[in-house]
């Protein structure tokens, strides 16, 4: 498949990671040349230094046969030219556009991307995207990582193993024994900065991080299993009341059982835009660092805080001042991925990044047949796939212990009739089931063969 990536900063850096690595025909576009040295040097990809929304720029890109264009530079109004250009010019077949402007994103107007107006086929929000990252860890506070498959009823939990965890050192061929009833299986771990999909002999040792796939009835005793206690969230005081502690807050109003919010937020223009959107929230403007601020908030008596300001230091600071003013768990939104490893020490609990997020929300709708949700772990060190077996497929009507899955590769779940089981080598999959793969990056294009995704991309 050939590919326009427009964007060479982390987000489009990533995709043309994972689309190089998997033999397709990719060129990079952006207006910084060093951006585009950079994904030169690095990856299996051409480069075009100009401006993605000039015709004249995506013709020496190789618009004339592309497939598909993903625009994802820094502004919203490039990329949605971006998207007509290529559309109308060039008859690109798929446009995918990053787009956060909120005003482009209600829903009153989608019309707007319809392709007799503005042709885009797919429209991602990192603002969105991040809003729901955010609440699947409030879900989830005893995980640092928690991902929703099979139509919700499955989740992907990354838990860290602490010394106090019943299952140290237990084979997991024996966790198996030992919990028969349990619908979960570690798909990944993480050791020493490495992650590997384990085999059954492996154990389990302090200090891992283990990617776990349990189905959503089990997830509280899963996380018992793995020494973790799961509390309510009740109390949750949020730094930030932009497009995406807004969006945190209006998801937790409109919840049946009961959460208490409040949001601090040091602009007062957009403190008082917050205050008109929410009903039950409290909306406090001022500086989140400030400590007799977050003690007007309750902070001391908070179950969680969630700092989500554009400033990474201030999330930073923010999660940790209130970790140390009584705050029991911290989530913090990091755009620098090389803070991720100051989380450990600093005591936050969960950070998120919304490139990595965004990241994720493409890659869901680049892979074709029939994908259903891609989750890109770490690094992109690994995916989580989930797809319906079709008819063609080379699993389809065989056992698991007949296929010959890659080795870094580990069935989740299975979803039959709307039923999720724990698949094990008896399991037979069958024409219609959706699946959900732990797969590291090496093998993903193994398991997309497996799968016959990539038959037909539109």
């Amino acid at each position: 498949m050939k590919v326009i990536i427009c964007g060479a900063g982390q987000v489009g850096w990533q995709i043309a990671r994972h689309l190089s690595g998997e033999n397709n025909d990719v060129t990079v576009v952006d207006n910084n040349a060093d951006l585009v040295r950079r994904a030169t040097d690095t990856l299996d990809v051409q480069g075009i230094a100009g401006f993605a929304s000039y015709p004249d720029i995506l013709e020496r890109a190789g618009a004339s046969d592309a497939d598909m264009i993903i625009a994802a530079t820094h502004s919203d109004e490039v990329n949605m030219v971006t998207c007509q250009v290529a559309h109308s010019v060039f008859s690109i077949q798929r446009k995918i556009a990053r787009l956060r402007a909120q005003s482009y994103l209600d829903a009153i107007y989608s019309d707007l991307y319809r392709r007799d107006h503005l042709p885009i086929d797919v429209v991602i929000s990192p603002e969105k995207e991040v809003a729901e990252a955010a609440l699947q860890r409030l879900a989830a506070p005893a995980a640092f990582d928690t991902e929703s498959f099979l139509e919700g009823k499955a989740q992907l939990l990354g838990i860290t193993i602490e010394d106090d965890c019943p299952v140290i050192n237990t084979p997991l061929r024996q966790l198996t024994d030992l919990f028969s009833t349990l619908r979960a299986i570690v798909v990944g771990i993480r050791r020493d900065g490495v992650l590997f999909a384990p085999s059954p002999g492996d154990q389990i040792f302090a200090g891992d991080d283990c990617y776990i796939f349990t189905v959503t009835e089990d997830m509280t005793r899963t996380l018992e299993i793995f020494g973790k206690t799961q509390s309510k969230q009740e109390r949750i005081v949020i730094v930030g009341g932009g497009n995406v502690g807004l969006g945190v807050a209006q998801a937790l109003e409109a919840r049946t059982e009961r959460v208490r919010v409040k949001v601090i937020e040091k602009s007062r223009a957009c403190a008082e835009r917050a205050a008109d959107a929410l009903d039950r929230t409290i909306v406090l403007n001022g500086d989140g660092l400030d400590s007799g601020l977050l003690e007007e908030a309750s902070i001391s008596t908070a179950d969680a805080v969630l700092a989500v300001t554009d400033d990474d230091k201030t999330n930073i600071l923010a999660s940790v001042r209130a970790k140390e003013m009584g705050c029991p768990m911290s989530i913090c939104l990091i755009n620098d991925p090389t803070l991720g490893p100051l989380m450990g020490p600093l005591d936050i609990d969960a950070y998120i990044n919304p490139r990595a997020t965004t990241v994720s929300s493409i890659l869901r709708h680049i892979r074709h047949g029939r994908v259903r949700g891609v989750y890109s772990i770490g690094d992109a060190e690994a995916e989580m796939i989930e797809a319906q077996v079709l008819g063609t497929s080379p699993i389809a009507g065989r056992l698991i212990k007949d296929i010959e899955f890659p080795e870094g590769t580990l069935i989740g779940g299975v979803m039959k009739g709307g039923m999720v089981v724990k698949p094990v080598g008896e399991t037979r999959i069958d024409e219609g089931d959706v699946i959900a793969i732990f797969a590291m990056a090496d093998d993903v294009p193994e398991v997309e063969r497996l799968l016959q995704v990539t038959i037909d991309y539109f």
